[in-house]
């Protein structure tokens, strides 16, 4: 899932205390011969509010077990997001399909200022303070993966010295 992207920490959700937020349930419909066959589409995110964030898809007949679906599938994708003073380490855009999302580090006591997906992607993720843009397309789905997107370019200083074979002090120093 998350092949692109060159410094993604997984993590193994044991030992974790995970909260998951509903981002949207959708009713599908499959049309049969003898009929309609309604079911649930359900996105979950999970996370434990200092730095591990996943989301999952579900679906299923009925709404609770598209849900639970839904989280189970978030549990298995887990990632480490580099976080800096509650904020982000830096802006950073993101995009999946037509939708696409900006994030901006914030001061301190600033809030979450974001919505709907962006917002439950970011409380999972344990950000407090942030400013955020959602454009294009609404659909929840696809906003969640444009803020993944987002989140997993994320680079902390501690990764770039490591990539750039320097310690920190030169990092910033120049």
């Amino acid at each position: 899932m998350y092949q692109k992207y060159n410094n993604v920490e997984r993590v193994k959700p044991s030992g974790l205390e995970l909260k998951d937020h509903l981002v949207g349930v959708n009713r599908v419909t499959k049309v049969t011969k003898g009929g309609r066959a309604f079911g649930f589409s359900a996105i979950v995110v999970v996370g434990d509010g200092n730095g591990v964030v996943g989301h999952g898809l579900g679906k299923s007949k009925d709404v609770a077990s598209a849900i639970a679906k839904a989280i189970e599938d978030a549990k298995k994708n887990l990632i480490r997001i580099p976080i800096l003073n509650q904020t982000l380490p830096h802006e950073q855009k993101g995009k999946f399909g037509g939708a696409k999302v900006f994030l901006k580090p914030a001061s301190h006591g600033t809030g979450v200022i974001a919505g709907g997906a962006v917002r439950a992607v970011l409380e999972s993720v344990g950000v407090h303070d942030v400013l955020s843009k959602s454009q294009g397309s609404s659909n929840a789905h696809n906003v969640v993966k444009a803020t993944f997107d987002a989140l997993l370019q994320l680079r902390s200083a501690s990764m770039i010295a490591k990539e750039r074979g320097i310690s920190l002090e030169k990092v910033f120093n120049g």
